[in-house]
């Protein structure tokens, strides 16, 4: 069983018992999330913006518009990329013990920018077939200046921390007898029905859904 490293901004400081360290499991995290949010200064200034993410073996990548802040102002320099999937309210017998089911992952690093049109390609191709698989291959394909006009940023996954909560409430021993209802409100998310572009011009197939969709 493969584990992260553990450095001086992953270890886990609070809530010991909820880091998770093993590789798999946190890249599984990774996978099944559709957005994440990518903090960074710009001018002294913090910002923190969704976008969609994808991953390719030990490497995490983002796109955006080329001259979009979150793929310019975040390369060679320190950011942070947080990725959290919520799968429930905890509801205990006090205020103070309510608390939620989730999957964290937060990494650290210095994002590169991806300039090879080819690896750039090749990039969007793993982004694309992540959301619907093999779709990729079914699209127009994508023209030189698109891919120019798409900005790619790639960070490593040496410095991250995860953190798992799942399970009941923990209420104190004093509290179990307070008559109100404790346990866990689970959360799902899942696809509604498709709904066709109204320009169709043919009866084609839905596209597929991703090949890990957030549902437990």
């Amino acid at each position: 069983m493969s584990q992260n490293k553990v450095t001086a901004r992953t270890q886990i400081k609070r809530g010991l018992k909820r880091a998770e360290y093993d590789v798999d499991k946190v890249h599984a995290i990774i996978d099944e999330a559709l957005i994440c949010h990518v903090g960074f200064l710009v001018k002294s200034q913090p910002l923190v913006i969704p976008t969609c993410h994808w991953r390719d073996g030990n490497k995490i990548y983002w796109h955006a518009h080329s001259k979009a802040q979150n793929v310019n102002a975040p390369e060679s320099t320190e950011t942070c990329m947080t990725i959290t999937l919520l799968d429930g309210l905890v509801m205990a017998r006090s205020a103070f013990n309510h608390s939620v089911n989730y999957r964290s992952v937060m990494i650290f690093g210095k994002p590169q920018d991806i300039t090879d049109a080819a690896e750039k390609e090749r990039q969007l191709k793993l982004m694309v077939d992540k959301f619907s698989p093999e779709r990729w291959d079914q699209l127009r394909p994508i023209t030189d200046t698109e891919v120019k006009a798409t900005g790619v940023l790639m960070m490593d996954l040496d410095e991250v921390s995860c953190k798992v909560r799942s399970g009941p409430a923990v209420d104190e021993p004093e509290d179990v007898s307070w008559p109100v209802w404790a346990g866990v409100l689970p959360m799902t998310s899942e696809f509604g029905a498709a709904q066709e572009n109204p320009d169709t011009l043919a009866g084609y197939e839905v596209a597929k859904l991703p090949a890990n969709p957030l549902q437990r």
